[in-house]
């Protein structure tokens, strides 16, 4: 995280909302703030009204002040998935499919008590490990997935995860997503994880128009050095489940809204919008049974836990 590492000490005491406010007010306003009223001064331009297109220059630069923005917000930021060893993150990222990561926390205590190992996993009988991740849903093709992945590693790998992309996506169930995530969180290899959450909110920032996964990482990636690729995905998907939600985005209490040129597609009043705010951001549990030190969340509740 280079640039940002004489900052994160300073902020590791602070609050969400007192670094909310910090990095607002650094980047030209704290959100809900109030302006003073002023006879002398002008009206501000409608920062959505049309300009003249940004060059390719411009759009670089201001993404990289989102990044560092972000940064100085989610000194924190991690895969939200609990796991103790590459296995168990290619697991969780499988399961985590059409489900929240929360329900994957919940549901993969039982099954790596059951399954801690390749081999064990690929020795499993299919209905008992439906069973196990039928909270998950799609139990029955995830099953399948998770035996068949086991089973690749098992023979083909030496019971080891394989630490190349090119090996990873020959696994069952296993795209170029899962890939990255588990390059980048297991084995320390730059990448770019493009989720839903990505990809919804880097067009929102018009940093690509591109809708399909490979070329928005194709993109994006252009645009950062490759140290940045795996803590920017992180960045990015935090601000998108806590802040830029999909159908109601929180503009009112974004501290990069004046970076952002799709800024009032969500609730721009303050307090409104502050009410759409979640996990920690909004005083609530994160998704994590077991999250880092540094995070400032309450842990998530076991499954059935309340």
């Amino acid at each position: 995280m280079g640039e940002q590492a004489a900052s994160e000490p300073k902020n590791a005491t602070k609050s969400p909302a007192e670094r909310m406010k910090r990095v607002g007010s650094e980047g030209g306003r704290s959100p809900g703030s109030a302006t003073k009223p002023n006879a002398k001064a002008k009206a501000k331009p409608n920062p959505n009204a049309k300009a003249k297109p940004e060059s390719h220059l411009a759009m670089v630069r201001r993404a990289r002040r989102i990044n560092r923005e972000l940064a100085e917000l989610y000194p924190y930021a991690h895969p939200e998935l609990d796991f103790r060893n590459a296995f168990e993150l290619l697991v969780a990222t499988v399961l985590s499919a059409q489900t929240t990561d929360l329900r994957v926390n919940q549901t993969t205590p039982a099954l790596f008590a059951a399954y801690p190992t390749p081999e064990d996993m690929a020795a499993a009988v299919p209905e008992e490990m439906e069973e196990i991740i039928r909270p998950t849903g799609f139990f029955r093709a995830k099953t399948k997935s998770l035996l068949g992945l086991s089973a690749a590693i098992r023979d083909n790998f030496d019971g080891e995860v394989p630490g190349r992309l090119e090996d990873l996506v020959t696994l069952p169930g296993v795209g170029r997503k899962t890939a990255n995530v588990v390059l980048g969180n297991a084995f320390g290899v730059p990448g770019i994880t493009v989720d839903t959450h990505f990809g919804r909110l880097v067009r929102r920032w018009k940093w690509t128009e591109q809708e399909d996964p490979v070329k928005v990482e194709a993109e994006v990636a252009a645009i950062f050095p490759k140290s940045e690729w795996t803590m920017l995905s992180h960045r990015v998907v935090f601000h998108g489940r806590r802040i830029c939600h999909a159908r109601k985005p929180a503009c009112g209490a974004c501290p990069i809204a004046p970076l952002c040129p799709s800024y009032g597609e969500g609730e721009t009043d303050p307090e409104k919008a502050r009410k759409l705010l979640k996990y920690e951001m909004g005083g609530r549990p994160g998704q994590r049974l077991s999250p880092p030190p540094e995070y400032p969340g309450a842990p998530a509740p076991a499954l059935g836990a309340g």
